[in-house]
């Protein structure tokens, strides 16, 4: 979940993020189950094939009780490039119709019929779009756009509220800045062989969802494992988390269980509460520059070196959390016992 959260600090994953979440709740829950469009005023041609031979039998039948040659011609056009095809349905099978009612109708719609001056002529209502369809569309529209502007709204307090307004780079940001200043070690130069993987990563206080890991890769690129480093405890309440110790940890694909040790501050490695409590999650390691925590598993070997740290100050106990730490974590593949 932490590592979801780390994703959404970025504006496009969370614009990304927004938009889908936002399109799915418009068109499919709204469009779709609250407010769906509803059809009215549909013209002839848009029936099924069954309900346009029934439409043309009531024309026929309207037109021979009220001979209006307008509104006959009206409705047969209505029926677009399928009219002729389904007049001659009908008369093949006109049901109950008699064949002077469909030769009359015939001749109307191809206007081979002379209107009398007492004829009365009806002039077809023009069709216009249902008012509760297009209601139904408009608000639909509305609620679609208040919903993403809610939606980007709340992505940005909750990504951003840390940030202030000067555009000053976030935690993480800062912490990596500092990851590529750090130096690495060089092993060759100090006669020691050259690590098959080499990482550096930097807390900076206010990262609170710091997590970082790594894979661990043979140089012909085979799989080895993965080894990383996350926050483990805090000390005080509120924002942003004063952390007073770290997980450094290893996992070995040819290993069945994974390493840890803990890195802690000062107070909490002289805290025998909180040592005791924290001994659980592996073993304890007094932070101290320059130190270099070993760990082991099947077939790895890992060096963690504490580059630089610093402390926070506050109402807290003195050296109790860190306000920066940057590791350089170095790992060998474990030499295969001499049988």
């Amino acid at each position: 979940m932490d590592k979801i959260r780390e994703q959404l600090k970025n504006p496009w994953v969370a614009g990304a993020v927004g938009l889908v979440v936002g399109l799915i709740i418009g068109l499919v829950v709204l469009g779709w189950g609250l407010f769906p469009v509803q059809w009215v005023n549909a013209s002839p041609q848009n029936l099924r094939a069954d309900l346009k031979v029934d439409y043309m039998h009531m024309a026929i039948e309207s037109y021979a009780k009220n001979p209006d040659q307008a509104l006959a011609q009206t409705r047969f056009k209505e029926f677009g490039t399928e009219a002729t095809k389904l007049l001659g349905e009908v008369t093949a099978d006109p049901q109950k119709l008699s064949p002077s009612d469909i030769l009359a109708f015939s001749d109307a719609v191809q206007g081979n019929v002379q209107t009398t001056p007492g004829a009365t002529v009806t002039q077809a209502a023009t069709q216009t779009p249902g008012k509760s369809s297009n209601s139904s569309l408009l608000l639909l529209g509305v609620l679609c756009v208040l919903l993403l502007i809610v939606g980007g709204v709340a992505a940005y307090l909750f990504l951003f509220r840390n940030r202030k307004q000067t555009g000053e780079a976030t935690p993480a940001q800062k912490g990596q800045e500092a990851t590529n200043a750090a130096t690495r070690t060089t092993y060759a130069e100090e006669g020691q062989p050259t690590p098959i993987a080499q990482f550096m990563t930097t807390y900076m206080s206010g990262d609170d969802l710091y997590d970082d890991s790594f894979s661990i890769d043979s140089p012909s690129g085979d799989f080895m494992g993965e080894c990383g480093v996350g926050i483990s405890d805090t000390i005080g309440v509120g924002d942003p988390k004063k952390v007073t110790a770290f997980e450094v940890w290893l996992f070995d694909k040819n290993d069945i269980q994974t390493v840890t040790k803990v890195i802690m501050s000062p107070h909490a490695f002289d805290d025998p509460t909180i040592r005791q409590r924290l001994e659980s999650k592996g073993e304890a390691v007094l932070a101290e520059s320059g130190k270099h925590v070993l760990l082991e598993t099947a077939t790895l070997q890992l060096e963690a070196r504490v580059v630089e740290m610093t402390f926070g100050q506050g109402a807290l106990p003195e050296n109790s959390y860190f306000d920066r730490l940057t590791l350089e974590l170095a790992v060998w593949p474990k030499a295969a016992p001499q049988p």
